[in-house]
């Protein structure tokens, strides 16, 4: 593939805004693995080529929640090889099982995630995190392995439903978003490997498309740890309404 300067343009651009609402809220592969198939990558290659942007994105996001402050590593860092041990199967099971008929039932999720959100008006305002009981911390692990295999496998939502995880553990959707980062960056990482080992992964756009992703992903976790909860909750619920609709669109189109 010749690397034109349209197609750079397209790289640097839909890089920069995938990142910057990744950062904060998840959902930057909605954009980032259309501008790739756009590109002219087949979807096995898009996919994973989009795994080594989004490394290079939530590292660096990573990297800022956590000299905000805004990221528990004692509690977070024990869910990371659960997550990571989830995501290179869910890539590994790529292979085998086509994604799609997971759809139906993540438009049902994040429906609900968004209902949930908007009817509880104060939910996630303010951090009330407190010691969780055994039920939890299993129950936190199981969804850390689920969430990292779906990551893997299929991917759109991970960040929100990592998001909608921590609150639901008392932290305050900043400090969520910024956990959900750790675990993010390590699935992203995990299933890249895999990716990796299969030869599905173009360098040259993935690079190009990284290097673009790393500035919108410094922006929009600043912009997030700046404006605080009230910011990252409106947008969180903005991302989410964009996944249905683009979820419920494929649906439809390929029904």
């Amino acid at each position: 593939m010749e690397l034109t300067w349209g197609i750079i343009a397209l790289m640097v651009g839909g890089g920069f805004l995938a990142a910057f609402i990744d950062s904060s809220v998840g959902g930057g592969g909605l954009i980032s693995v259309p501008v790739l198939l756009a590109a002219g990558l087949p979807p096995h290659l898009a996919l994973g080529t989009n795994k080594l942007s989004a490394s290079l994105s939530s590292v660096t996001s990573t990297i800022t929640f956590w000299h905000s402050g805004k990221i528990n590593l004692r509690s977070t860092g024990k869910l990371v090889p659960f997550t990571a041990v989830g995501a290179a199967g869910g890539a590994l099971l790529l292979q085998l099982i086509p994604s799609d008929w997971l759809r139906p039932a993540i438009v049902v999720m994040l429906i609900a995630v968004t209902i949930y959100t908007l009817l509880k008006r104060n939910w996630g305002m303010e951090g009330a995190t407190r010691k969780l009981t055994t039920a939890a911390q299993l129950g936190a692990i199981a969804a850390a392995f689920v969430l990292g295999a779906y990551d893997g496998f299929f991917g759109p939502g991970t960040g929100s439903f990592l998001i909608f995880i921590f609150i639901m553990l008392g932290y305050d959707f900043v400090q969520a978003a910024g956990n959900a980062k750790l675990l993010n960056f390590t699935s992203n990482v995990a299933s890249l490997i895999v990716f990796l080992s299969l030869g599905w992964v173009d360098f040259r756009l993935g690079l190009l498309m990284g290097a673009a992703m790393v500035l919108g992903s410094l922006a929009g976790s600043r912009l997030a740890i700046r404006q605080g909860t009230k910011y990252v909750k409106l947008l969180f619920v903005f991302v989410t309404v964009l996944l249905i609709s683009k979820q419920l669109w494929t649906l439809i189109a390929g029904s």
